[in-house]
């Protein structure tokens, strides 16, 4: 998820227009807002994600190439979450990446990258190394680990939800388990990295992932208003 649960700041003086309300995978009412020169999207009422800013979701990706082995180059980055493309942009614009898979649940979001919402990071899913997966990320994700040779990544980087302790969907929660955090340990590559963001700090995620990877950062953003968000950085499973 590219915003936390939180309403944007108002802008009074920007022109609003509903571009799209279709109902999303999980039942709800999908909704994608203009408002002056930014785009926001609801779910259900309930504002999810815009495209005011997206530093804490650059700074993901960022600190997970960061932490690659020096000399790693060509890097293969799984993206959990394609929102409104600022984690996908990001990587696609970094010298190091030679590819970059994305796994989104909704598929009026990917449709909506072909429009409007597509200019705010540069029609991420056009890119020829850029693939997006429609798909559920948990079914993917147990799939995807299971195969007789599953394929590896350099860094993954887990933007599906607002935090471990604050899921968009109820079945998320797997993601962040002791199970899900050993399939997503099965697609890492040697000296891979694994990244969560998250809206606030969470401590027992955090002690969870200390226990399985012998190094984790935990790397704060500020933001405008309330606590800042959270980057965890995972390396070297055990």
């Amino acid at each position: 998820m590219d915003q936390p649960m939180t309403a944007p700041a108002s802008e009074p003086d920007g022109e609003k227009a509903t571009l799209a309300r279709v109902t999303g995978e999980t039942g709800g009412d999908l909704v994608l807002r203009r408002v002056g020169a930014h785009y926001e999207i609801y779910s259900n009422g309930l504002f999810l994600m815009d495209t005011r800013d997206g530093t804490s979701e650059r700074e993901m990706v960022r600190a997970s190439l960061a932490a690659l082995p020096r000399g790693r180059s060509l890097a293969r980055v799984l993206i959990g979450g394609l929102g409104v493309g600022f984690s996908a942009r990001e990587a696609l614009d970094h010298p190091r990446v030679a590819r970059v898979d994305v796994v989104e649940l909704e598929p009026h979001v990917i449709d909506w990258h072909d429009g409007e919402l597509g200019e705010a990071a540069g029609h991420v899913h056009q890119d020829p190394r850029c693939r997006v997966h429609n798909a559920d990320l948990v079914t993917w994700l147990a799939e995807a680990s299971e195969a007789e040779e599953p394929e590896r990544y350099d860094a993954i980087c887990m933007d599906t939800d607002n935090g471990p302790d604050w899921t968009v969907v109820e079945g998320n929660g797997r993601l962040y388990s002791s199970d899900g955090l050993d399939r997503l340990v099965r697609l890492l590559a040697p000296g891979g990295v694994l990244t969560f963001w998250s809206a606030n700090e969470v401590a027992a995620f955090e002690t969870q992932l200390r226990d399985r990877f012998a190094s984790v950062d935990v790397v704060e953003v500020p933001v405008a208003r309330g606590v800042p968000d959270v980057v965890y950085v995972a390396t070297a499973p055990h």
